[in-house]
């Protein structure tokens, strides 16, 4: 079963979290500024309740909540504990409540701090923000029933093997309650899978495969050897990360996310697993839902019509129309077509079957030309 996962925000829906600065907070009395955080807080516990209820209405099995869903938490100055706020209790109340929630419609939860999280810096101050952090997020985690804090190692500092021993050694720095729910993830210039599975291995740390993050920066290992390796560091039902380039993997900047998903990013290997892959594409809800019509269709057989480069039509069947697409235009698909390109799809049918889907197929290569032309005008099955 593939578990789709929006992440932290909508890009449609009127749903929005939000936050504030400590510059902005630092100009005021101390109890309006907590006045002020306790309206942010309750109002985010209540849109990361409204989140949920998208969510398990539109098919989406997991969501990534917000860093800042308590703004400004962590702050040296401008922190606070919940406690410290009017309505701490109500506060805490309603996130128990998205736990609830998530249980009863078996959503998964988690979060993704912020770049500034670098467990493994050569600067003291900053590995110990980054354990304030990871600490706070793990106890609203908690609240909610979250069970993955995802971060990446950090940087090489000029000595990739040193890099990784002081994340390991930082590790003994956090509580039982960040350490059951760490992962890290592979990034896409620095540490690939191969890096970071001795890692894993040797400290326990799940981790969360990136694969469009492993196509930049690849190492020896497949994608479908990385899926297997990854795989088998998770103690709970794994999750991985999926995007596509914004300009195409032959485009300039492939390491830029597009706003949405090409379902030939998804690799086959992930299909037949139970697996929650979070989607990162700036569409945010219309990613996911676009992504989960596309593999729900995938799986289908379809009747199609191409119209070539010399306005002559060509009938076949497929399960997957842009792959079929690209081979037709390769000149890999079929003698007929190989001789006139390019072709464009002009319609398509699902069938539920092959056995159907032939029997369309003939059907349909019997229809007279001025048929098929009112078919592909329909848009419809005749």
């Amino acid at each position: 079963m593939i578990r789709l996962g929006l992440c932290c925000m909508f890009q449609e829906q009127p749903i929005k979290f939000q936050t504030t600065t400590a510059t902005s907070l630092a100009k005021m009395k101390r109890d309006d500024a907590l006045a002020k955080l306790n309206r942010l807080c309750l109002a985010n516990a209540e849109a990361l309740l409204a989140a949920l209820h998208y969510c398990s209405e539109h098919e989406i099995g997991c969501f990534r909540i917000n860093s800042q869903i308590l703004p400004i938490k962590t702050h040296p100055a401008c922190g606070y504990q919940i406690s410290d706020l009017p309505d701490g209790e109500e506060i805490l109340r309603r996130f128990q409540d998205c736990r609830t929630l998530a249980e009863r419609h078996r959503l998964r939860t988690c979060f993704h701090p912020d770049q500034f999280v670098v467990l493994n810096s050569p600067r003291p101050d900053v590995v110990e923000k980054s354990i304030q952090e990871l600490e706070y997020q793990a106890e609203v985690a908690e609240w909610v029933g979250a069970d993955v804090v995802n971060i990446h190692v950090g940087g090489a500092y000029g000595n990739k093997s040193q890099a990784l021993a002081d994340f390991s050694r930082n590790l003994d720095r956090l509580s039982d309650r960040v350490r059951i729910r760490l992962t890290i993830e592979n990034d896409d210039q620095t540490y690939n899978p191969a890096d970071l599975l001795p890692v894993c291995h040797q400290s326990g740390v799940p981790l969360v495969y990136d694969v469009h993050h492993h196509r930049c920066h690849p190492d020896l290992f497949s994608v479908e050897e990385a899926t297997e390796l990854a795989w088998g560091t998770w103690n709970r039902e794994p999750m991985f990360h999926l995007s596509s380039p914004v300009n195409g993997w032959d485009g300039p900047q492939p390491k830029h996310h597009h706003d949405y998903i090409d379902v030939q990013d998804f690799p086959d290997c992930w299909r037949q697993k139970t697996l929650t892959v979070e989607v990162e594409a700036k569409a945010k809800e219309l990613a996911v839902g676009k992504l989960w019509a596309e593999l729900t269709l995938r799986g289908t057989w379809f009747v199609y019509i191409v119209r070539c480069a010399d306005d002559s039509l060509y009938t076949g069947i497929t399960k997957d129309i842009p792959r079929r697409l690209t081979q037709h235009n390769a000149g890999t698909a079929s003698r007929y077509t190989r001789s006139r390109l390019p072709v464009a799809l002009v319609y398509q049918e699902p069938q539920e079957n092959q056995s159907l889907a032939l029997k369309r197929e003939a059907v349909i290569k019997k229809f007279s030309r001025p048929q098929k032309e009112l078919l592909i005008q329909s848009c419809r099955p005749v």
